[in-house]
């Protein structure tokens, strides 16, 4: 029998055929662990499965991967869903993954703990970064579904609270792939035309994935790049979205976000009716110790005549008078003593004192005073001073 000789092409050929019609391969789930995953400029995303014995090569194209509610990561245990298939080309089977699941764990909630944690890194969750709110908002635009209830209990909550408000509604689409552009878009108009001086967004209640338009990075950049102070107000008060994070204040539901947004006029008017009567009793005050000051001036003797006060300032100048003329011949009683003293003490070590009393001094020509007989020698002419006069000697 003549073997039939086939060529490559022929030979992948038929096992494509072979296993495109196979039905188990062509729809089914196959669980393993990432690895080698790498996205493409062209959008295709390429990677391995395996587990602990074998590998399975896998490819998903762009328009799957679009879908895709978080990002594969090497090391992750997932569910792929697909066909395999031969590539002719190569003459290699793969796994054309149309689908992509976490294993045990939900693909909304890894998303979401990746989005958190990229942001958080980010520093778009810091406090340094959250706007005040201002205490009177003039104007509050309202961002979210126009056809929900989150919007009647905003509005009906505000006009309660704060009437003065005035309240702008700028309808999104709050659930769906067209809700994050929509809701972004709005953030970025309400800040590019300043159409109030707060944000208030959110809605109401429901599952993850009707919430989920606040969980997407859009949004949550939106929120962080507004001037204007965002509301945060999403689902119910257990439900936490990133938007939560990024906005400079988190309500527990969408009543709560207008209750938070400006002050209750009741308990402002009790306020300004306690103020009030503290000031009225403040100036009452005053004025009562004011009168009494009045009245003791009035009973003072110079506000009866302007004389008794020129009388009283007579008088404390003559008494002024007598005490600085009395401080003065005291002063030079004491320094007339103190100049007796010091004269007396002075003249006392005169040596024209000591003359007095019979004694003289000697000096040589010099003029130096001889104290020793040394100091001079025979026929040297000295000077004697005494008392009143001198005279001159020959030393023998």
């Amino acid at each position: 029998m003549e073997n039939k000789v086939l060529s490559v092409s022929e030979v992948n050929g038929y096992i494509k055929n072979l296993l495109d019609s196979d039905g188990l391969l062509a729809e089914l789930y196959v669980r393993g662990e990432l690895s080698n995953y790498k996205m493409y400029p062209s959008g295709h995303h390429y990677f391995t499965i395996k587990d602990s014995e074998c590998a399975l090569r896998c490819v998903m194209f762009k328009g799957s991967a679009a879908k895709l509610r978080f990002k594969p990561e090497n090391g992750m245990s997932v569910i792929v869903f697909g066909r395999v298939a031969v590539y002719p080309r190569d003459g290699a089977y793969q796994l054309y993954a149309n689908a992509l699941t976490l294993d045990g764990v939900g693909d909304l909630a890894m998303a979401f703990e990746q989005l958190k944690e990229k942001l958080q890194k980010e520093g778009l969750f810091d406090t340094r970064h959250k706007k005040p709110l201002p205490r009177y908002p003039g104007t509050i635009a309202v961002i979210t579904s126009s056809a929900g209830a989150a919007v009647r209990d905003i509005i009906r909550v505000l006009k309660a609270r704060w009437p003065l408000t005035r309240v702008i509604v700028m309808p999104v689409r709050v659930q769906g792939l067209e809700a994050p552009p929509e809701i972004a878009g709005a953030i970025r108009y309400a800040n590019a035309h300043s159409v109030a001086d707060l944000i208030i967004t959110g809605r109401g209640g429901g599952s993850i994935e009707d919430l989920w338009a606040f969980n997407d990075e859009r949004v949550a950049r939106a929120i962080f790049d507004s001037q204007i102070p965002i509301i945060s107000a999403v689902g119910h008060e257990p439900d936490v979205t990133i938007a939560d994070f990024v906005a400079d204040l988190r309500a527990a539901t969408p009543s709560n976000a207008a209750e938070l947004a400006v002050p209750d006029i009741a308990e402002a008017k009790d306020a300004l009716e306690t103020s009030e009567s503290r000031v009225t009793q403040a100036i009452q005050r005053e004025l009562i110790s004011r009168r009494q000051r009045l009245d003791d001036l009035i009973g003072k003797r110079v506000m009866q005549s302007p004389k008794y006060y020129i009388d009283d300032k007579r008088l404390m100048i003559d008494h002024l008078q007598d005490k600085l003329s009395g401080a003065m011949q005291r002063r030079i009683y004491t320094e007339r003593e103190k100049y007796v003293r010091l004269a007396a003490a002075l003249d006392a070590m005169s040596p024209l004192k000591v003359l007095g009393r019979g004694y003289a001094i000697a000096r040589r020509e010099d003029g130096k005073v001889i104290k020793k007989s040394a100091d001079v020698k025979p026929g040297d002419r000295i000077t004697v001073r005494m008392k009143k006069d001198e005279i001159t000697c020959v030393v023998e």
